[in-house]
């Protein structure tokens, strides 16, 4: 198969281009804010102030190429039996979680140690489990209806991603890819009954993994019933809402964070937003807000516009993905929701969770191509067939006579 990355075959397609657009200002903003929020801690941990930066500008210089050579890629053959093979390299590398080869940090045994690079196998799963599942329900057709087609064919593969992913206590994640499941099912057309069902086992799930960890029982008591021990597990939230606070309208400009010196836990990354509240101010978070709710709308457009079922299902992961994570990060930093440990899509440090959304927005690109071809296909049909029945039915020319030689 022989991809061109800058064919002209393909017609001008508007949501492919503000997607990429959005998705390159939230990457580029992402690595300058990198920068800026890590800075302090690379210093103080020994390191070169910009080495974290450099890391996560390489991931970016390595995962913006792969996510326009996937959009050149067609879609039906990543939506096709290519799924399988990306379904079962993620459930191998989420399984070498429990090898020697993984680690845990902060009690979530869900990363890999690769030598060179670490890596979090359930961000390769995501993207798995928005292809899987619009192949298996492709596959499925008509028959989603029958919940027998429904709990073996597409629970387990569910299941045992998601299964993983819980055995390595990391809820944040376990919740990021039960709304991706659910948001994929939905826009995919699953009747309602078998929504709701799934709802009520997600919640149970949710609510065992939650009790299953003494610290996450006093995060969520803490703050549901308002009463935390500011140098306990209050510390990261209080911090937060001060850097929130001191941004005020305009900010204080970018570098001049305080929080960032040691005072806020993971500045760099799910507290990365409070940074962005300080040195932009509630203009510049409204801002960010703003690209991701201009994201939302895009990835709807192109879902209303893709017929094909399999893509509809994978934007529809897509999409439920991305907007899920960013609400819950933001609804934390806010003091909206209790700390989760879920990262801001495209923003937050962490490697192989910038490549793998951008591989998934390359997805996304690529069905939005195929939607533009199809409709450039349609417009030629209705357009030519008019001028095929005005030609034949005209007056026909004379043939041209020739001269008899003299």
């Amino acid at each position: 198969m022989r991809v061109k990355l800058f064919s002209t075959a393909t017609p001008a397609n508007l949501d492919a281009t503000l997607l990429a657009g959005i998705v390159l200002l939230l990457t580029g903003f992402g690595v300058v804010m990198v920068l800026s929020s890590s800075a302090v801690e690379e210093f103080v941990a020994g390191n070169g102030m910009s080495s974290r930066f450099l890391r996560q500008g390489l991931f970016a210089a390595l995962g913006v190429p792969l996510m326009l050579v996937v959009a050149r890629i067609p879609s039906r053959v990543m939506l096709g039996r290519l799924s399988w093979l990306a379904f079962l390299v993620a459930v191998i590398l989420q399984a070498l979680v429990f090898t020697p080869l993984g680690f845990e940090i902060q009690g979530n045994r869900a990363w890999l140690d690769l030598g060179f690079t670490s890596l979090q196998p359930a961000e390769v799963a995501k993207v798995a489990l928005c292809v899987t599942l619009g192949h298996l329900v492709a596959l499925k057709g008509e028959r989603i209806r029958d919940w027998r087609h429904v709990v073996v064919p597409i629970g387990l593969p569910v299941a045992i991603v998601i299964g993983l992913a819980f055995l390595g206590h990391d809820l944040g994640t376990v919740m990021v890819l039960g709304a991706l499941v659910l948001g994929a099912m939905w826009f995919g057309g699953l009747p309602k009954r078998y929504l709701a069902v799934v709802i009520a086992l997600a919640v149970a799930g949710a609510a065992v993994a939650a009790a299953a960890s003494p610290n996450r029982v006093a995060r969520i008591t803490s703050f549901l019933s308002g009463e935390c021990d500011y140098e306990g597990l209050c510390w990261q939230t209080s911090h937060g809402y001060y850097a929130l606070a001191r941004g005020g309208l305009l900010g204080v400009g970018l570098g001049n964070s305080t929080a960032k010196w040691s005072w806020l836990p993971e500045a760099d990354n799910d507290f990365i937003f409070a940074i962005v509240g300080e040195e932009f101010g509630l203009l510049g978070g409204l801002l960010v807000i703003a690209l991701f709710l201009a994201l939302a709308v895009v990835l709807v457009r192109i879902w209303r516009a893709t017929d094909d079922p399999a893509g509809r299902v994978a934007v529809g992961g897509v999409f439920s993905w991305i907007m899920f994570q960013a609400l819950v990060n933001i609804g934390v930093v806010l003091g909206l929701l209790p700390v989760l440990g879920v990262p801001l899509p495209f923003i937050s440090s962490g490697g192989s969770a910038l490549v793998t959304t951008l591989l998934a927005m390359g997805l996304v690109l690529s069905i939005a191509r195929r939607n533009a071809a199809e409709q450039h296909a349609r417009g030629i049909a209705r357009s030519g067939a008019p001028a095929a029945r005005s030609v034949r039915s005209g007056p026909s020319r004379p043939a041209p006579q020739r001269k008899a030689p003299r």
